[in-house]
């Protein structure tokens, strides 16, 4: 059996494991799984050998009532403060301190390993922090789980996938920076299966599996971002790499039989010219009958495929047909170069990827939001950077044309206060406050009807990008019918604020519905980013409401329009709307009436992260003795200013046994 070999262990002895870790897990919120860790390299510092700082410390000696996030750059015995910021988010996943992006989703238990710098708030050699959550809300922090140790990972562990072999057996495929600044591929597999909180991790004495080579003339520079693999008819494994050659973006098709031994195919799955490298590139197939999602290996005539690349800043993806037979995939409309609007976000959303939650039957998004500073050093002095969007259930709409996307159910265990206002009309010109909310952490949702669409803008063939038509009419430009929507961490007097709206236009025989984030007003700092997000929604304003739902989380605002058709993502930073200076309305800049037929406000509670009991007195001798016991060697800690460094001693008999065929 295959998985016998990449284990080395008795399969009867395995059955054995599974029976306590995969049931348990089924009975709770079975196996799950999925990963990415991705996000921008600009910028990297790259450590020269295995034997610089990985990290600073484990986390020592906490109190319950103290939050932390794995691998703080913090002495050890040192009391870690709780952050007290008023742009840190309360119910959107961010690390304590310092500097992490891209996400992956795990075991059911669920399980989150993102990219991690422990040594500050800047880009730099990363290791993978892991948290572990039963409900993607609450969140428990652990020692990271994968540090450079290898030769093959020596300057970095990069963006990676998780797959779940068979028996259930999960292996991660990540991308390492060798010792000469290469981008090589790498396998990692859990130490230990029946720890449900998968806290060590194996690699393979074979790292690394893929690696470019003058035959294959894949760019050392650009080959990285391994996807989750799918399995075969054939029996065989897939999956997909991003790189570029000549400026045309790809994803390099590899195969395996073994899970060991990866062979690149002789074509890509898919390419575009002009579009420069694919980041993060995700591949998977939906359903065309049913808003449940499905493994990654299915096919059948009831499923389209997506592939999605992260390039130019945003999250570009197509729908198609995967052709199994000749390992190929063909877009249903245009292409990544002729046909970029399809969109993930049109905001501040980048290195995305989804998952199976076989759990509940649906596909998760996680994706990556960046701070809107245009200063480095205002990350440095905050102490933290970047956050996750909050986890988005996708599913294809009924037209086949796009993706939905809409926040997991699991957001309404926060929700308090529910104010709910009555249908009204809202007068063009008019303004009206929604109280009684927690205006800078609250979930709000609104919908509009349209009583007369007889005087509506003409839209001119020249607005052909939405988000230059938004900066050009933002939410102070009156116009027929918009700008309408909710004005959100709004100061008193309106000196601040950031406007989420829509606009109506007429286009020959039909109705064009633009939506707009406008952080043009959002804050009086200069520091920041106020950038105009927009994007066209496709809906009927004659026959269809227009639903606006909007999270905000004191610097962060991320808006779904049309039940989720287009989502778009800010970060912004408000100087006077903060904590109980911030406000919330809902606003018609328009000259015509608008309806309002449904809006209702909840404020937010703060998401919980904290030790598992287990974990908060792992310090000292009882954590010595478990480093000593590690299946890579022995950990050795200093004191203050020290380094744990990493001996890799002997790996554990037959773990990775090299599988042959």
């Amino acid at each position: 059996m295959v998985i016998q070999k990449i284990l080395g262990h008795d399969i009867s002895n395995l059955r054995e494991m599974f029976g306590t870790l995969f049931f348990g897990c089924f009975m709770t919120s079975n196996l799950i799984l999925a990963l990415d860790v991705c996000g921008s390299r600009r910028g990297y510092v790259l450590y020269e050998s295995v034997s610089k700082p990985i990290m600073t410390m484990m986390v020592k000696h906490l109190s319950e009532d103290v939050s932390f996030s794995p691998c703080l750059q913090t002495a050890p015995n040192t009391r870690i403060p709780a952050v007290n910021q008023p742009y840190r988010t309360s119910f959107h996943f961010q690390p304590e301190r310092n500097w992490m992006n891209g996400p992956m989703i795990y075991k059911g238990i669920y399980h989150l390993f993102y990219q991690y710098n422990p040594s500050g708030a800047l880009s730099g050699t990363k290791v993978w922090g892991h948290s572990t959550s039963t409900d993607l809300i609450n969140w428990i922090p652990h020692d990271p789980a994968i540090y450079p140790s290898q030769l093959s990972d020596s300057n970095g562990c990069w963006s990676g996938s998780a797959t779940i072999l068979p028996w259930g057996q999960p292996a991660i495929l990540y991308t390492g920076i060798d010792q000469q600044g290469q981008q090589v591929q790498n396998l990692a597999i859990p130490k230990n299966l029946s720890d449900p909180y998968l806290l060590e991790w194996v690699k393979s004495p074979n790292n690394p599996l893929m690696a470019p080579t003058p035959i294959n003339k894949i760019d050392p520079n650009s080959f990285r971002d391994p996807s989750t693999a799918w399995l075969g008819l054939d029996g065989r494994w897939r999956m997909i790499i991003g790189s570029v050659r000549r400026n045309r973006g790809m994803a390099i098709l590899y195969r395996s039989k073994d899970f060991v031994h990866w062979t690149k195919a002789q074509h890509p799955l898919y390419s575009a010219k002009d579009t420069g490298m694919w980041e993060c590139p995700d591949f998977f197939p939906v359903s065309n009958s049913s808003m449940n999602g499905v493994d990654t290996s299915m096919l059948g005539s009831s499923i389209k495929h997506v592939l999605k690349a992260s390039l130019n800043g945003h999250d570009s993806y197509t729908i198609g047909t995967y052709n199994h037979d000749k390992d190929i995939y063909i877009p249903d409309n245009g292409s990544m170069e002729s046909d970029p609007r399809l969109r993930y976000d049109y905001g501040r959303y980048y290195a995305s990827k989804t998952f199976f939650d076989s759990a509940k039957n649906r596909r998760i998004l996680w994706g990556w939001i960046s701070e809107g500073t245009t200063n480095g050093t205002l990350d440095i002095m905050k102490g933290w950077s970047g956050i996750q969007g909050f986890p988005r259930q996708i599913w294809l709409d009924k037209s086949g044309k796009q993706l939905m996307q809409w926040p997991i159910a699991e957001i309404e265990k926060l929700r308090r206060n529910q104010v709910d206002m009555p249908s009204m009309v809202l007068k063009g010109g008019s303004v009206l406050e929604v109280s009684g909310v927690n205006a800078t952490q609250a979930d709000v949702d609104i919908a509009f009807e349209i009583p007369k669409l007889d005087k509506v803008e003409l839209l001119d063939p020249s607005w052909t990008d939405p988000q230059q038509l938004c900066s050009q009419k933002g939410a102070l430009v009156g116009g027929e019918l918009g700008p309408f929507g909710l004005k959100v961490l709004a100061s008193k007097g309106l000196q601040e604020y950031t406007a989420v709206f829509f606009r109506i236009f007429k286009d020959q025989n039909k109705f064009v519905v633009l939506m707009c984030s406008d952080q043009s007003r959002s804050s009086s700092n200069l520091d920041y980013d106020k950038s105009t997000y927009g994007a066209f929604v496709d809906v009927d304003p004659v026959n269809e409401k227009l639903s606006l739902r909007t999270l905000i989380d004191h610097s962060v605002v991320e808006s779904f329009g049309g039940e989720g058709k287009t989502c778009i993502t800010a970060r912004v930073y408000p100087t006077l709307a903060i904590d109980s200076g911030a406000h919330l309305y809902t606003f018609n800049n328009g000259t015509q009436n608008v309806t309002i037929s449904r809006l209702s406000a909840w404020s937010m509670e703060k998401a919980q992260i904290r030790a598992r009991e287990s974990d908060v007195n792992l310090s000292g001798a009882g954590r010595r003795r478990r480093e000593r016991n590690s299946v890579f060697g022995e950990w050795v800690t200093h004191d203050l200013d020290s380094r744990l460094t990493l001996t890799l001693k002997n790996y554990v008999s037959g773990i990775f046994d090299k599988a042959t065929l």
